[in-house]
Parts: structure tokens; sequence; C-alpha cells
């Protein structure tokens, strides 16, 4: 049962993370679509503002996740970066070639990153740190 409580835990910060991250690319993409620039090359204020809310929703994703967690929310908490590594990388590897490579690689340390802000923040919270 605690396995299932952690991947709970897991997948319910990954939602909120992409949840956020959804929902916000769509907006400017709808409603501003020339800010945006063409598809695959985000002009740079753009991708300054994405990967902005893309870090913050990774807080948040984190955050949600070490809340979640009952026994071991660290643990859980770098579980979810590390799944967002892995799914981050293979993103990145599809992309190849229609993203500037610094956007991915940036991309991917923030979200991560922001996944243990997030995590650790909740924790602070909690009085575990």
């Amino acid at each position: 049962m605690v396995t299932v409580h952690a991947f709970l835990a897991i997948l319910a910060g990954f939602a909120t993370m992409t949840a956020i991250v959804l929902a916000l690319t769509a907006l400017p993409q709808r409603f501003a679509p020339q800010w945006v620039g063409d598809k695959g090359r985000p002009k740079p204020t753009y991708a300054f503002v994405n990967l902005t809310y893309s870090f913050l929703a990774a807080v948040a994703g984190g955050y949600v996740t070490a809340q979640i967690a009952a026994l071991s929310p660290l643990t859980n908490v770098l579980a979810l970066a590390v799944v967002v590594l892995v799914l981050g990388s293979i993103s990145a590897l599809q992309m190849r070639g229609q993203q500037p490579v610094w956007y991915q690689v940036v991309l991917l340390v923030l979200s991560a990153l922001g996944v243990l802000v997030g995590g650790l923040l909740q924790l602070k919270l909690l009085g575990v740190l």
C-alpha cells in the first residue's frame, strides 16, 4: 500500500506540472502567436517566459509530491526529479534539431531543480527540514 501511495504522490506531482505547463503554453500560442515565434524556434522573450513558468510548474509539482507522500516525501520528490530528467531527456532527443540545444538543456535542468525546490519548500513548511 505504501508503494501505491508513493506512486500516486509522484503521479500527482507530475500531473500538476503537466497541467500548468500545458495551460500556460496554450494561452500565448492561441492569443499571441506572433509573440511566440515559429514552431520549434521560440522568440527569446517567449523562451525566457516559458523557462520561467516551466520552473514554477516544477516547483508546484515537487511541492504537491512532498505534500501527498506519506512516509518518505524527500525520496518521492527525488523520484519525481529523476522521472522529469528521464522524460525530459527523451523529449530533448525527439526535438533534436527542432529547438535550440541551449533551450532544451536549460529546460531539463530547471525542471529537475524546480521539483527539488518545491519538495524542499514543502518539507520546510512541514518542519521536517
